[in-house]
């Protein structure tokens, strides 16, 4: 399916409002300051996710989605071009890079990406008016298209399109860069854009 360029507009200001309380949240947890942005989202095929993490290993925290979405569905915070280590460097007070990612880094980036998720699902799930929670995070580092075969085939859902989040999270000190991807199946993804559809309607004055 595919959205509405109104659609994408009013999804695009509401994760906006999302990744800005995500911001501020990591800004009082870390002590600097932090900004995030979605500049792009886009409804990608299934069939090209892959193409779009590439071959390279990576380093992905994993969140099931919980609440009003008819069939759940998956959440992905996905780290890029070595942002997974300076983020566990930012948490963990160090700054060293050439070093693999250790218990301490891991424990470190997902409590940022449970704090990420869930301000950002609380937000979007405010202006929707229904209910998102993320499952406990799971984290897990291997190449990019490996991992989300194999989330698709644990899914048992038909999912024919992926809602791709591109955030971008930066601080004083650090570059960090990483994609947010939400699974949902056509029932669900229906669901998000008539709730879309009924933010962007008018209401009916009254006679």
């Amino acid at each position: 399916m595919t959205f509405s360029p109104e659609q994408l507009d009013a999804l695009q200001e509401l994760t906006n409002i999302g990744a800005a309380h995500a911001a501020t949240t990591l800004s009082q947890m870390l002590g600097c300051d932090i900004s995030m942005s979605v500049p792009e989202i886009d409804i990608v095929d299934i069939a090209d996710v892959g193409t779009i993490l590439g071959g390279e290993v990576t380093t992905m925290i994993l969140f099931q989605l919980q609440g009003d979405i008819p069939e759940g569905g998956f959440l992905i915070l996905h780290f890029s071009d070595g942002s997974a280590i300076r983020t566990a460097n930012i948490m963990c007070g160090m700054s060293e890079t050439d070093r693999p990612l250790g218990e301490m880094d891991q424990s470190a980036l997902m409590e940022v990406g449970n704090i990420m998720i869930s301000s950002f699902l609380g937000a979007s799930s405010n202006l929707l008016g229904i209910m998102m929670l993320p499952s406990p995070p799971f984290l897990v580092t291997d190449i990019g298209h490996a991992i989300i075969e194999s989330l698709i085939l644990q899914m048992g859902m038909d999912v024919d399109d992926v809602v791709v989040f591109r955030v971008r999270l930066t601080s004083d000190e650090h570059g960090i860069s990483g994609d947010i991807f939400i699974f949902l199946d056509e029932q669900s993804l229906q669901m998000v854009a008539q709730l879309l559809e009924a933010m962007l309607t008018p209401p009916t004055p009254p006679l």
